[in-house]
């Protein structure tokens, strides 16, 4: 069969052969044994619906087999046999090219050199999910093959519902990922509802269809790197940065310490992810002893060298180790995935990878007191260099919230709690940088896939971001001067830097007015013929995506950073003014249960219509979390929406009054 009889094909009649599992592919950890026997026959139950009754006699004992072994159905017998990636649109069968542009992004997060667990359809971050199993994934692609541009697919966390009439400036595709009642939204729940086969964890752009590789976590990485720099009144080079993870996210680290131009430690204790970086050259060294891992940054740092060095093992160690040594760390932080901790997140110092896995699956409890202890000697460690004048941040991984959760020393004084408006002791990089200087402005994670697959495609709009950006810049105030220098810097080298892993995408920060520029340049660029068709999109981690208190809302100080409204305004107000899909999501970065995010995607075509889509769904876009964060009196998002008041005179948002703190003192 061909590549589109295999899409057209779906759920096939006749079950293929069962696939050998492939020990060197990056597998999901086994999940822990949750459910009763009773739940256990639901979940095989819940798995077999998408099949004829005739197979069911030979699917009962394979996918209760997976479950056990596993702790999920996966299907892997319907793992197709043709080559997961990105394609040009033009290879895909589809009535509607909208449709077929979103084909294109689902088989790019799936690749292989992108997904984190591809077999068991996992982008990143160790749960973030696509679709739940190898069915889910055939029946959508079928779907988005047969329809046309007046229905809409709707999509039930992995599951495709099925489709529905609408109208050609509906959504192609509504998505709901883990959309849980409250009071069923711990970490054991998703483990027993994911496993039940009902639900699912899309982290942000795993389960939206929107993740473009490690590049787009590179750019915010370098310029958060840049601007933790600036905050400390230091220059990259020859100066230390230490953190940890080289996964699906995590892996970016490394690369953009390189661009920013410092000295970067990024320790990891899976082999398969440290090999998976080095050999794409996202990392520049590998080193597996202390003691030559010491000497190594010493060296860097007498020679104010640019070098990324990843170190084979646990990031605790390296901590203490560089204690003892009295090496100084400038900026430190942590990206492993400890919104996930109990379920192959955070691994334990103290133990090997596999003696983690094993104590993960077969002793749960014991396994969750090996990461607290590990999280307190960790946050014990940090504490020493940090009074030594190290500047450390929470990365947005709910590093501070777990090791908060395990009794270690990381809560501020009630009276620096008061003081700095923050109850940990470090800030998120969300409160003290990229809130500050990039979210309350407009500035968030901008990009574009060029359907066409061809190189050149996103060479002309490399070329075509960059010179909008400089001529905004001409007129910029003196405001976000730095943040459009940063940009255009970030474009100028990003053939150079060679980003590309997957699809072919581009990722800035943009505010309202370079987004909704470059989206009608691309449009028209279009139009002439000169590229092909663009597919935008953004990371959920934006100024108006994600309500997270602890991450992307962290820098919001009226009481509000706990409340969803934005999140859950911002996926409405973009599914009515153009978007192509859009999704929102229950969890994200920090964890189930601690975040609520949304993004979409819309497809260009060089038509009128698209120009009137983008303009309309762009402003909204990032204009609505302004907005709110004006309204919690933040000063660069109540400068940024009286500017955005004044060029559009349809714009009316209501504006916070101040009181004087000498009055409310007096109370």
């Amino acid at each position: 069969m061909t590549f589109k009889e295999q899409i057209l094909e779906g759920i096939p009649s006749e079950l293929p052969q069962p696939k050998v599992y492939e020990t060197e592919i990056n597998h999901a950890p086994k999940r822990k044994e949750i459910l009763n026997e009773q739940e256990k026959k639901l979940a095989l139950k819940n798995a077999l619906r998408y099949f004829d009754a005739a197979h069911h006699e030979t699917l009962i004992p394979e996918f209760k087999e997976e479950l056990d072994k596993y702790g999920r159905i996966y299907m892997y017998r319907l793992r197709p046999d043709y080559e997961m990636k990105a394609r040009s649109i033009e290879a895909y069968p589809a009535k509607s090219k909208q449709a077929a542009a979103i084909m294109l992004m689902i088989q790019n997060n799936l690749d292989y050199a992108v997904a984190q667990h591809p077999h068991e359809l996992i982008t990143y971050g160790g749960n973030g999910a696509v679709f739940q199993n190898w069915a889910q994934y055939r029946l959508t692609m079928k779907y988005l093959a047969e329809m046309n541009d007046e229905q809409t697919l709707v999509m039930y966390s992995g599951h495709p519902m099925g489709l529905f009439p609408s109208h050609k400036d509906a959504p192609r595709v509504v998505i709901t990922n883990g959309m849980m009642i409250p009071n069923y939204s711990k970490p054991d729940d998703w483990e027993k509802f994911n496993a039940l086969g009902v639900t699912q964890y899309g982290q942000m752009t795993a389960g939206s269809y929107m993740y473009i590789g490690p590049q787009g976590i590179v750019h915010g990485t370098t310029i958060t790197v840049l601007n933790g720099f600036r905050k400390i009144g230091k220059v990259p080079q020859g100066n230390l940065f230490v953190t940890s993870g080289l996964g699906g996210m995590s892996g970016a680290q490394p690369k953009a310490g390189n661009i920013a131009g410092c000295i970067t430690v990024c320790a990891e204790v899976n082999p398969k992810a440290t090999h998976t970086r080095h050999s794409q050259g996202w990392v520049d060294e590998v080193i597996s002893d202390l003691d030559l891992l010491s000497e190594r940054v010493k060296q860097a740092k007498a020679n104010k060298e640019t070098v990324s060095i990843a170190y084979q093992g646990n990031v605790v160690d390296v901590w203490e180790k560089f204690d003892t040594e009295n090496i100084h760390i400038d900026l430190g932080s942590d990206q492993t995935s400890l919104h996930n901790p109990w379920a192959g997140g955070y691994y334990p110092a103290g133990l090997s990878f596999e003696e983690s896995n094993e104590l993960m699956a077969n002793k749960p409890e014991e396994f969750k007191e090996a990461v607290q202890e590990s999280l307190r000697r960790q946050a014990a460690a940090i504490n020493k260099h940090a009074a030594k004048g190290t500047y450390f941040f929470d990365y947005g991984n709910a590093f501070l919230l777990e090791a908060s959760r395990a009794g270690a020393d990381i809560m501020n004084t009630p009276e620096e709690a008061i003081k700095t408006n923050r109850e940990f002791r470090y800030p998120s990089y969300v409160q003290d940088i990229m809130g500050p200087m990039c979210f309350d402005y407009g500035f968030g994670p901008f990009r574009w896939v060029c359907a066409s697959g061809d190189p050149e495609d996103l060479k002309k709009t490399d070329e075509i971001a960059c010179k909008v950006l400089e001529e905004i810049m001409t007129n910029s105030p003196e405001e976000i001067r730095q943040q459009m220098a940063d940009n255009i810097q970030w474009i100028q080298g990003a053939q150079e830097n060679k980003l590309v892993v997957g699809s072919q995408a581009r990722i800035l920060y943009a505010d309202a007015e370079g987004r909704m520029k470059i989206a009608e340049a691309f449009n028209k660029a279009i139009s002439k013929n000169e590229i092909g068709f663009v597919i935008l999109g953004r990371d959920h981690h934006d100024v108006s995506g994600t309500d997270s208190p602890y991450r992307e809302t962290s820098n919001i100080y009226d009481g509000s950073r706990f409340t969803a409204d934005m999140a859950i305004h911002n996926v409405i107000g973009d599914s009515f003014r153009g978007a192509t899909w859009v999704s929102i999501h229950n969890g994200g970065g920090v964890g189930w249960g601690e975040v609520i995010n949304g993004g979409f995607g819309m497809v260009l075509d060089g038509t009128k219509d698209a120009d009137r889509r983008l303009k309309s769904m762009l402003f909204w876009d990032v204009n609505n979390g302004i907005s709110r964060r004006s309204w919690a009196r933040n000063e660069g998002a109540v400068f940024a929406i009286k500017r955005a008041m004044e060029v559009e005179p349809n714009l009316k948002v209501t504006l916070p009054n101040n009181v004087d703190e000498d009055l409310l003192n007096n109370v």
